[in-house]
């Protein structure tokens, strides 16, 4: 039991796009979003954000970003701030 935490699934996701501008995540187009993957820590998912975001690094305009979706589906739980 004690390897439950250690290995406890901690869901990122990872997405990106072209920005209406860089004051605000707002993205130009939703139906362009890059949906990168579904990744269980955030280790692996910040390896994902950073190869897409080197990849994309000419268009000023495209970022890429991590959503840290444990802690939207349990708002309870320890990793939950403000």
């Amino acid at each position: 039991m004690a390897d439950d935490s250690a290995n406890k699934q901690l869901l990122h996701l990872v997405i990106g796009g072209e920005l209406i501008d860089l004051e605000r995540n707002e993205f130009k187009d939703l139906s362009k979003v890059d949906f990168v993957g579904l990744f269980p820590n955030y280790k692996s998912a910040a390896a994902a954000w950073k190869a897409k975001a080197q990849m994309s690094v000419d268009n000023a305009q495209m970022r890429y970003f991590i959503v840290h979706l444990h802690r939207l589906l349990d708002p309870s739980g320890d990793d939950h701030h403000h």
